[in-house]
């Protein structure tokens, strides 16, 4: 963020080192109250350079703590960090040395010596509420939380060899975007006193008729001087402009003040001051047009602010007397800056007052009933250690941010960044009791949005539908031949892809279905209690296909007579019958019959494939059971003794 602070903290800076003696060191500091910090950290690094005396440490602390400053200032977190520490071993007394140090610890990433810095400067001011802040950013960059699912790239198509930062969509159509850059081109020969680096021009970039970006350009006309243009703001039809310029003069503090220029034939006007208050000491910047154009939002220093910079406000239409502080939901002793906005109660700004991860974070605003704002941070990877600053939203959760991650020289670049859909999603299959895919399956599924999907099956059976977090769904499946199954299902809230499977096991309705995990006390008719699983769903079952009237069967295996065996079966089929009445399937329904050990079991697919020394289409007769090893009867047996039910009718009260 190195250029751009010229357009954030212009106002005189009373840094003064009294008592200190020397032309160098009286030019370092008058180039520090004008804000010329490129110019001043080269003079108090000469003046560093030449106190070497034992005599002289305590002013070489202060002189380094006076360079730490200017590196500060001029985001050279890296440097900055190293001279307060210099200034700490030369014995430099003033603890806020150890906030400071503590928040460029933080810019570069260094959680661990960040939370002990801040820590030993509260010990000195307890009550600080930067330092707090600070000191709960750097605690959770430490814990690496605040991770979010935003991807975040570098927009090398806008990017040059210097500062770009600042992007801004011209309009709702997001096919031209304007941003600030300090490349070679940029108007003007002189190089800023305050960044080293030449002033900054506004340019744009285009979308060609596919819809890709062209080469940026500089915005032709008088807009671009060879003052310094910073951020760019747009009235909502895109006729005007407002931007920052900073003021700029020989041998006195820089200044920055809000400008409007007219769009006409896609050129701009030269820009007009724009007048907010008679105060010509402050500095205003960071313009930001509300969506229904009724107020501009802006930074400034101006006396009675919480704090370094604040966000402001004024009406467009009235300004006289419209003028007001955010208050303290959203400024903080800090600086925020950069205001933008997503709809007329929700807007995005950048702050290292709020906790945040270092140097600025953006933060989230929405304005609450009660009339103030829930402020968020945006998380990581949209906040860094470095600076991140100056959002933009295109179409639904993307767009553009400067930010000067990964730039050891502290150059702003433009980062596109975008939060991809969740995808979550249901597959699953439907299949038979015998586990083979049924043909033409219809699936359904009705959420309590609102939603309803309807999906034919694939021939293998597999289905496969998207959903939405958080929602409660009913599904249903059935085909012709075939009971309809239901299923309720209830997607996470968690904001994460996910991929969720059910299955669909209809039961036909042309023939005998087995009811698995029944169970009798021995020779007895008595259902145990681990037959209530299957029984519920059975009952489940006939809950959703109410037109259905089933038989009730109950088979035994070879042992026993005749006679014994029908009435055995009788009575167990009998119970299961007693049960379903009892949890409200109609009587009428349900009919029961034991046929004891007349109805031997015919293998199927799935029996073979579970008892594969039984091929396929095998009636289990006991003549046939009595060919086989004792291992092998007692498996035929166990298969021959089953309940299952067959669909009698489909049509009940129908007519």
């Amino acid at each position: 963020m190195k250029i751009h602070q010229l357009i954030l903290i212009f106002s005189a800076l009373a840094l003064c080192l009294s008592g200190c003696r020397g032309a160098k060191l009286s030019t370092a500091n008058e180039q520090m109250e004008r804000g010329e910090y490129f110019d001043a950290s080269k003079t108090y690094r000469k003046v560093y350079n030449k106190l070497t005396k034992r005599e002289e440490r305590a002013q070489r602390g202060e002189v380094a703590f006076k360079m730490a400053e200017c590196h500060r200032r001029l985001n050279q977190y890296a440097r900055a960090s190293a001279a307060y520490q210099n200034a700490a071993r030369y014995g430099y007394t003033d603890s806020v040395l150890y906030l400071r140090l503590g928040q460029m610890l933080m810019a570069e990433g260094k959680y661990a010596p960040a939370v002990k810095a801040l820590t030993d400067y509260l010990e000195w001011k307890p009550g600080d509420k930067l330092a707090q802040n600070a000191l709960a950013g750097a605690r959770m960059g430490l814990e690496k939380k605040g991770e979010t699912r935003y991807v975040v790239k570098n927009a090398k198509l806008f990017n040059s060899r210097r500062a770009d930062y600042s992007p801004m969509f011209l309009d709702g159509t997001f096919k031209t975007l304007y941003f600030t850059s300090t490349n070679e081109k940029a108007t003007g020969t002189r190089k800023s006193e305050i960044t080293g680096m030449k002033k900054g021009d506004i340019w744009f970039v285009t979308q060609d008729e596919q819809g890709k970006w062209k080469r940026p350009e500089a915005v032709e006309g008088e807009l671009n001087t060879d003052a310094d243009e910073g951020s760019v703001a747009f009235s909502p039809d895109g006729s005007t402009m407002y931007l920052s310029r900073a003021r700029r003069e020989p041998n006195a503090n820089t200044g920055v003040e809000i400008y409007t220029s007219q769009r006409s034939d896609a050129k701009w006007s030269a820009p007009v001051k724009f007048e907010i208050t008679a105060d010509t000491i402050s500095s205003y910047s960071h313009p930001a047009v509300s969506p229904d154009g009724q107020w501009l939002y802006f930074c400034s220093d101006m006396p009675g602010g919480q704090g370094g910079l604040d966000i402001w406000r004024i009406n467009l239409k009235e300004r006289q007397g419209s003028l007001e502080n955010l208050g303290e939901w959203i400024n903080t002793p800090g600086d925020e800056m950069f205001p933008t906005f997503r709809t007329d109660s929700v807007f995005y700004f950048s702050s290292n007052g709020h906790p945040g991860f270092g140097g600025l974070d953006i933060f989230r605003a929405e304005l609450t009933r009660s009339g103030g704002w829930n402020v968020s941070n945006m998380g990581r990877p949209v906040n860094s250690s470095a600076d991140d600053f100056g959002m933009t939203f295109g179409e639904g959760e993307q767009g553009y941010f400067s930010s000067n991650r990964t730039d050891g020289r502290g150059y702003d670049h433009l980062y596109s960044f975008e939060l991809p859909e969740l995808k979550i999603q249901l597959s699953g299959w439907v299949l038979d009791k015998d586990e083979e895919p049924v043909p033409n399956a219809v699936i359904r599924i009705v959420g309590n949005d609102g939603s309803n999907q309807k999906q034919l099956a694939k021939p293998d059976g597999s289905f496969s539908f998207p959903l939405d977090r958080g929602i409660s769904y009913v599904m249903l499946a059935g085909a012709k031949g075939y009971l309809n199954a239901k299923q309720e299902f209830t997607s996470d809230t968690a904001e994460e892809d996910a991929e969720y499977s059910v299955d669909f096991i209809l039961a036909p309705v042309n023939k005998p279905v087995v009811i698995d995990n029944i169970f009798y006390d021995y020779d007895r008719a008595t259902l145990r209690p681990e037959s209530k699983t299957a029984l519920d769903e059975l009952a489940q079952v006939l809950r959703d296909n109410p037109n259905v009237t089933i038989e009730m069967a109950s088979h035994t295996d070879r042992h026993g007579s005749e006679a014994y065996n029908i009435d055995l079966s009788s009575r167990r089929a009998k119970s299961v019958i007693d049960y379903l009445i009892s949890v409200d399937i109609e009587p009428e329904r349900l009919q029961s019959q034991g046929y004891g050990k007349s109805r031997p079991k015919t293998i199927t697919k799935k029996l073979n494939r579970e008892y594969p020394q039984f091929p396929e289409g095998t009636v289990l007769t006991e003549e046939f059971i009595n060919t086989l090893t004792p291992e092998d009867q007692d498996a035929a047996d166990q298969i021959n003794r089953r309940t299952e039910f067959q669909v009698l009718s489909i049509d009940y009260q129908m007519f």
